[in-house]
């Protein structure tokens, strides 16, 4: 299973969705709430997903070395091996 890793917003619909599905579907992930973080914390991160996700939407999703922006299920489904 490639690593997974989620970037979302504490208050983002679309993000609370991605997370349950992942969590239904037993994927073990990492993610980090980025409207939680510290200023400058906060500001790293930006611009972190900006180089991946120029939009810099959310969630922003990663497997493997596949970006999805925003809660796509087919194609999580699809870079999961699912």
């Amino acid at each position: 299973m490639p690593p997974v890793k989620v970037y979302s917003l504490s208050t983002c619909r679309h993000c609370k969705d991605a997370k349950k599905f992942l969590n239904d579907c037993t994927i073990k992930y990492d993610f980090v709430d980025v409207d939680l973080l510290k200023s400058k914390e906060r500001n790293e991160i930006l611009e972190e997903i900006k180089k991946i996700n120029p939009d810099c939407s959310f969630p922003t999703i990663i497997i493997g070395d596949k970006v999805i922006a925003g809660f796509k299920e087919a194609e999580i489904k699809e870079a999961l091996g699912i």
